[in-house]
C-alpha cells in the first residue's frame, strides 16, 4: 500500500497543533482515558479508518487494555466486557458517526442513557473526543495512510 500524499498534519503542521489542543481540551474532564479509546477505536472500525484500526489497539495495549475488550469493540452489544457508562459512550459514538444514516442522527434514548453516566462537561469531552476521531479519520482514510507506519 501507498498512501496518496503525506500526512496532513506533516503537510500543516498547524493542523496538528489544533487536533491536539481540541483533543487536549477534552482530556481535562472526568473523562475515562479508557473510554476515550473504546470510542476512538469504534468509530475507526466504522469509518474504515485502518490507519487508525491499526493504531488504536496498540495505544490501548500500552494504556493497559485487555485483548478481550481491544478485539470485541466490533461487538460491544454481544460481549459483557464493558460498563454501562461505556456502552453508553459507544452508542453515542455510533450515532455520531453516522449522523446521516437515519432521520433522527442521535436518537434521544441514545443521548438521555449518555447522560445518566456523564455529568455535561464530561459528556461535553467525550462528543468533542467522538468528533476528534472522525476528523482523523476522514484526513487518514482521504489520504489512505498507510497503517502501521506511525508508532506511539
Amino acid at each position: 500500500m501507498q498512501s496518496r500524499m503525506t500526512n496532513i498534519v506533516t503537510i500543516l503542521p498547524e493542523v496538528m497543533k489544533a487536533m491536539q489542543a481540541l483533543q487536549g481540551a477534552a482530556q481535562t474532564t472526568e473523562l475515562p482515558e479508557k473510554t476515550a479509546h473504546l470510542v476512538h477505536l469504534r468509530a475507526s472500525q466504522i469509518n474504515g479508518c485502518g490507519f487508525c484500526v491499526d493504531l488504536h489497539p496498540r495505544m490501548m495495549k500500552k494504556a493497559g487494555e485487555s485483548d478481550r475488550r481491544i478485539l470485541s469493540v466490533a461487538a460491544w452489544r454481544e460481549a459483557p466486557f464493558y460498563t454501562d457508562a461505556e456502552r453508553a459512550a459507544l452508542a453515542l459514538t455510533e450515532a455520531l458517526t453516522r449522523i446521516a444514516d437515519r432521520e433522527e442522527p442521535v436518537p434521544d434514548t441514545v443521548w438521555n442513557e449518555a447522560t445518566r453516566h456523564y455529568d455535561e462537561k464530561t459528556l461535553a469531552a467525550l462528543v468533542v473526543e467522538i468528533a476528534a476521531i472522525n476528523v482523523w479519520n476522514r484526513f487518514n482514510v482521504a489520504t489512505r495512510q498507510v497503517a502501521g507506519e506511525w508508532n506511539p
